[in-house]
C-alpha cells in the first residue's frame, strides 16, 4: 500500500542523501524558501496535518501560535524521546529516513521563525543518533542548513540532544526542562510552550513522525495529501505491532483503514492462531475494545466514537484465554513506576490503583472494591501537571466494563480464572 513517508508503507533500509535527493528530497525546502513562512503555515493547516505524538493537535495551529507569540528567539524541538512500551516508529524513521525528518525540521523552523532547533532523541537509540548525525553532516555540506540556507536569508542551527530513558522525559514540557539542564519533570500549564517554552521563549515541540510529514506536504501540496486518509484525519499514520502478531513491525496506513486490515493483513493475525479477546489501539493508555470492533476505522473520530483513541499508534492484542486482570496490573504498575512523583494527586492515584488491583488479584475486599476504581479515577480527573494521571483510567475502566467476570473470579477465589 502506497505511503506518504515510506514509498511502500514499510521501512526498507537507510536512505542516504544521494538517494533522497534522487526522489525529490530537499525540493520542498527550496520551494518553501521562495514563499513566506505564513504561506507554509497555511499550507500545513489546509493539509490538516495533526500531531502524531498522541494528542493529535493541529500542527498548523501550533505553528501559528508559536509564530505569533511575543518573544525572541523562537525554538523548534523535534521530540524523539519515544519511551512508550512497544513504540518504535520514531526510531525507524530516524534510522531509515533521516533526511526526510531533517528536511521537515528545517521547514518547520522556517515556518515558525526559529533560528535554533534541537533534535531530542532517546539516548538508547544509538543507531538513530548516528544516522541523524551522519545525515546532518551530509546536509550541511550541501547548504541545506547552517548560515544562509541555499543562498537565502534564512539561517538555522541544528543540534542533537540525547533524551534520558524514562517515560515522562518525552512529555513536551519535560523535554524542555531536560534541554535546559534540569530534571525531566513536566511543567504546570499554562503557560504552554508555544508562548513560554525553551528558556522562556516561544517553542514548538513536534513529534518525529509529525515533522516527517511536512516535506511531502510542501512538495506535493495539501490537495495531494488529502487524497490519503479521511476528511477529519487526512494523511497516513504509522502503527506499531508487537509480538502479539505473526508479523510484528511498523506499518504506514491511511487514516480510515479498518483495524482488522492492520492486524490480519499487515500483522498476519495473532501468533499461534489464537483468537482475540481485546484490542488496545493506543497502548498502554487507551480503552480496550472487544473483537466486535475490529472493523473500526483507524482515525481519530471513529476511535473516539468506539470509546477508545489512537494515541501514537501502538496496537496491542490480548488473546482469548488471557486474564484481563493480569493485563491491567502490568499497565498500572508501569504508570506507577513511571510517575515522576512531583504531583501528589498522580502519586496517590497510580499507587492506589495498583494496590487495589493487587487486592482483586488476591481475592481481597469483595465486590465493593470494584466500585473504588471509578471513584479514584473521577476524583483525580484534570489534576496533575501532565497527562500521565489520566492514563491508567481508560484501560482499567474498560476492562471492568468488558470483562467483569475476570475480576469477579479473582475476588471469589483469589486465583486467576485462566490458570
Amino acid at each position: 500500500m502506497e505511503g506518504v513517508l515510506f514509498p511502500r508503507g514499510v521501512a526498507e533500509g537507510r536512505e542516504g542523501l544521494k538517494a533522497y535527493v534522487a526522489r525529490g528530497g530537499y525540493q520542498a525546502l527550496a520551494k518553501a524558501l521562495k514563499r513566506s513562512p505564513e504561506e507554509i503555515i497555511r499550507l500545513i493547516d489546509q493539509a490538516g496535518l495533526r500531531g502524531r505524538g498522541g494528542a493529535g493537535f493541529p500542527t498548523g495551529k501550533k505553528w501559528q501560535l508559536t509564530r505569533e507569540a511575543t518573544g525572541e528567539p523562537r525554538y523548534l524541538v523535534m521530540n524523539g524521546g519515544e519511551d512508550e512500551p512497544g513504540s518504535k516508529k520514531d526510531r525507524v524513521l530516524l534510522e531509515n529516513l533521516p533526511h526526510l525528518v531533517i528536511e521537515g525540521t528545517i521547514l518547520s523552523a522556517y515556518a515558525i521563525g526559529a533560528a535554533k532547533a534541537y533534535l531530542y532523541i532517546n539516548a538508547r537509540y544509538d543507531i538513530a543518533i548516528r544516522s541523524i548525525g551522519d545525515a546532518l553532516a551530509e546536509a550541511k555540506a550541501e547548504g541545506y542548513w547552517g548560515e544562509n540556507i541555499l543562498g537565502g536569508n534564512f539561517s538555522l542551527d541544528l543540534e542533537i540532544f540525547p533524551a534520558p530513558h524514562n517515560y515522562v522525559a518525552g512529555e513536551d514540557t519535560a523535554v524542555l526542562e531536560v534541554i535546559e539542564g534540569k530534571k525531566p519533570l513536566p511543567r504546570q500549564k499554562p503557560p504552554f510552550p508555544v508562548t513560554a517554552g525553551l528558556f522562556g521563549k516561544p517553542t514548538s515541540v513536534n513529534n518525529v513522525e509529525t515533522l516527517a510529514n511536512v516535506a511531502p506536504i510542501v512538495r506535493y501540496g495539501a490537495e495531494w495529501y488529502r487524497k490519503f486518509g479521511t476528511a477529519e484525519s487526512p494523511g497516513t499514520m504509522i502503527f506499531s505491532l508487537d509480538d502479539d502478531v505473526n508479523r510484528p513491525g511498523i506499518y504506514e496506513l491511511p487514516f480510515g483503514t479498518p483495524l482488522r486490515y492492520l492486524i490480519e493483513e499487515c500483522g498476519g493475525g495473532m501468533r499461534g492462531g489464537k483468537k482475540i479477546k481485546a484490542i488496545m489501539p493506543a497502548a498502554p493508555s487507551s480503552a480496550y475494545l472487544p473483537p466486535e470492533k475490529l472493523d473500526t476505522p483507524l482515525d481519530h473520530n471513529s476511535m473516539r466514537a468506539a470509546g477508545s483513541s489512537l494515541g501514537c499508534g501502538v496496537v496491542r492484542l490480548v488473546a482469548q484465554g488471557s486474564c484481563i486482570v493480569e493485563e491491567v496490573i502490568k499497565i498500572s504498575e508501569f504508570f506507577t513506576a513511571e510517575s515522576c512523583g512531583q504531583c501528589p494527586a498522580c502519586r496517590m492515584e497510580t499507587n492506589t490503583l495498583t494496590a487495589l488491583l493487587k487486592k482483586v488479584q488476591g481475592g481481597q475486599g469483595g465486590p465493593p472494591v470494584l466500585e473504588q476504581f471509578g471513584k479514584i479515577i473521577a476524583f483525580n480527573k484534570g489534576k496533575g501537571f501532565c497527562n500521565l494521571i489520566a492514563m491508567p483510567g481508560p484501560p482499567i475502566e474498560s476492562a471492568l466494563k468488558l470483562f467483569p467476570g475476570d475480576f469477579e473470579a479473582h475476588l471469589a477465589t483469589g486465583k486467576c480464572p485462566v490458570q
